[in-house]
This record gives structure tokens, sequence and C-alpha cells, in this order.
């Protein structure tokens, strides 16, 4: 049995800028907002692109998991 010896040292801290990482928050939910948007908006009936299904299937079970009811 072969194992892998841990690096020798100390771990070096992430140091992050608040400002730099209030921007990536703020990005990340944006981003996140936008998709939880899209997920719920496409009813099916209602879709973003006219009459076609193919948004509400391909996010069909993320839709019951993050509570949208079907149809």
């Amino acid at each position: 049995m072969t194992t892998i010896p841990a690096p020798a040292g100390k771990a070096t801290p992430v140091v992050l800028p608040v400002p730099k990482a209030v921007l990536w928050l703020s990005i990340t939910a944006l981003l996140a907002l936008g998709l939880y948007y899209f997920i719920g908006i496409d009813q099916g009936a209602v879709s973003v692109f006219g009459n076609d299904t193919h948004v509400h299937e391909f996010v069909h079970d993320a839709r019951h998991f993050l509570g949208f009811p079907c149809h």
C-alpha cells in the first residue's frame, strides 16, 4: 500500500479583500436569482420561447426540487 506524504509546512491563508468578496457575492446572487427566475417562469403553457416546452421539460425535476408546482 502506498501513501502520499502530506506537504510539509504551514497552509497559506487565502486573503480576499472585502470589496472584491462583496462583488463576487453580488454577481453570484444575481446569477442565482436569474437562474431561479428562468426555471420558475417557464410553466410549459407560458413558455419563454413561445409554445416550445423544451426548457420546461429540461428543468422539470429542478422545478419540483425548488418547490414550483407542475403545470
